[in-house]
């Protein structure tokens, strides 16, 4: 299937493969790891497109789980309230799940992820798959090695206006040959300095930290606030960056590039908790192009309507894009193309009344659910399939070891490592925390 037909098919499950889903197969049996904001946000558009019946899920903190677990049961056809666990170990035992989510802070994807492909389910994964490169590619390992589907959660590969750009504009040549990628977000971070508490009495923090290292809580870490700090993700850079330098690949057919180097680190709230970079240069090196990340906390977006995105630099053209519209601009004579993202509010009412919920990212979420529902089905590799998610998720990480380290890597596809550095090579694998054990690629 290529891309327009993707389009025309329901933008990522045939016709045929989602009519025989809604025909009366027997639901396909789901559990997720992590019902958080966006663990809701997808499960619930998963359940908006398939008869699936969501069986178990698991959470650390107790009061989040009971609450999603009662929010799932007004929403799945049974109206039966899933089992629920503390430890994804216990749920995965059962060996009765047809699909996991992944949807815990990004420390945890890589044991969870395993774990679940280990137990013979097929996978959604949160991105960034993973906080340091070893564990990209033993969850690559792992998937491979268990014959199982696993569908990364980089929807903008399933976003309809992105695909429409994707095969309007940058396949059918309109923006000639492109050298150069920007790629932004000039929003976030700010607020206060939180201070040491105590965890919340629901949430079981131990747990929480997992492989992580143990430090202070803060208040407002949990569920949103690890963001903001090292030892939980990989920074802006990892959690936005990532959709975007992943899209610019999708759009142009990318694998990895040559060198990565960085720039940038706190350079406006020095001194506060918060340990990610606040200003943050990457340039990813393909040779005859260059695309460029650029973040920052501070300031005004150069175009306000574009303030998180990717703007493609052509000699025909110039292509503007994000998760809310798309415009083209071409180089002298031409058509102008703007088009927004569409909400589908109408099909999906209970989009405008679900607490958190963003509504602009809502149909790009179902549309790469049916992906995820139609490569299982075929037993083939879905859009964001693992290995997509691995590179988009690696280079990110090694933009940041290029900030760490102050110079430039040059990756080293075939052996999966940076060519002649051996301290960026070290820098590949964070230690855990006992009695959590890294990953490995060759046992799994």
């Amino acid at each position: 299937m290529n891309r327009r037909q993707f389009i025309g098919a329901g933008l990522g499950m045939s016709a045929a493969a989602f009519a025989q889903d809604l025909a009366g197969q027997k639901p396909k049996r789901v559990g997720i790891i992590g019902p958080g904001w966006y663990g809701k946000c997808d499960l619930l558009r998963l359940v908006q497109v398939s008869p699936i019946e969501v069986v178990s899920m698991c959470d650390v903190d107790k009061q989040m789980l009971s609450q999603a677990a009662e929010l799932v049961a007004t929403r799945q056809a049974s109206k039966k309230t899933p089992r629920t666990f503390a430890d994804y170990r216990e749920m995965l035992k059962e060996k009765d799940l047809d699909i996991c989510l992944v949807a815990t802070p990004d420390h945890w994807h890589a044991l969870a992820m395993i774990a679940a492909v280990q137990s013979g389910a097929d996978v959604w994964v949160q991105k960034p798959i993973s906080v340091d490169v070893v564990e990209g590619q033993a969850m690559l390992a792992a998937a491979r090695q268990h014959a199982r589907v696993v569908q990364v959660g980089l929807q903008r590969r399933s976003t309809p206006h992105l695909v429409e750009a994707r095969e309007a504009i940058v396949k059918e040549g309109k923006l000639g040959k492109v050298a150069l990628v920007e790629i932004y977000s000039y929003s976030g971070g700010g607020g206060q300095d939180p201070p040491e508490v105590d965890p919340p009495a629901s949430l079981d923090y131990d747990m929480w930290t997992g492989p992580a290292p143990m430090r202070p809580y803060l208040r407002g870490q949990h569920p949103m606030g690890w963001r903001a700090y090292m030892e939980y993700g990989n920074g802006t850079l990892g959690d936005m960056g990532v959709h975007m330098f992943d899209m610019t690949r999708w759009f142009l057919d990318l694998g990895w590039p040559k060198r990565i180097s960085s720039s940038g680190g706190i350079l406006i709230h020095p001194g506060r908790k918060s340990n990610i970079p606040d200003t943050q240069t990457v340039v990813f090196d393909y040779g005859d192009m260059q695309v460029v990340w650029q973040h920052r906390y501070w300031g005004l977006p150069p175009d306000p309507k574009y303030p998180w995105g990717a703007t493609l630099y052509g000699d025909k053209g110039t292509l503007k894009a994000s998760v809310y519209s798309y415009d083209f601009t071409p180089t002298g004579q031409g058509q102008a193309i703007h088009k927004d993202v569409t909400y589908e509010l109408d099909k999906y009412p209970e989009d405008n009344t679900e607490p958190r919920l963003e509504k602009q990212c809502a149909p790009a979420i179902r549309y790469h659910m049916k992906d995820f529902l139609a490569a299982i089905a075929s037993r083939g590799k879905p859009v964001a399939d693992i290995e997509q998610g691995y590179i988009s998720t690696a280079c990110c990480i090694l933009g940041n070891i290029a900030l760490k380290v102050g110079r430039t890597l040059t990756w080293d596809e075939a052996k999966g490592q940076v060519a002649q550095d051996d301290e960026a090579n070290r820098l590949l694998r964070r230690p855990y925390r006992q009695p959590w054990v890294h990953p490995e690629p060759d046992r799994v």
